[in-house]
């Protein structure tokens, strides 16, 4: 039995790629949605939502900057 750490192969780096790129969209589309109804509260005249919304918004950003690195590691 082979015991040394072996790369990943090209089709397995696709699938994570892949993965990676799904997780990213979803999560851009629940900044817009969280931009959107974060405004319409706003403009509805209820001004404390706004920094909870802001903080969500960071923790995705960081999820996204997290996969991005994982991203530049996998090569």
């Amino acid at each position: 039995m082979n015991t040394e750490r072996r790369g990943l192969t090209r089709d397995r780096r696709l699938t994570i790629v892949n993965g990676i790129l799904v997780l990213v969209i979803v999560i851009v589309i629940l900044q817009l949605w969280l931009l959107t109804a974060t405004m319409n509260v706003y403009l509805g005249g209820e001004p404390g939502i706004v920094i909870p919304a802001a903080l969500a918004s960071l923790v995705c950003f960081g999820l996204n900057a997290g996969l991005l690195r994982h991203l530049y590691r996998l090569d």
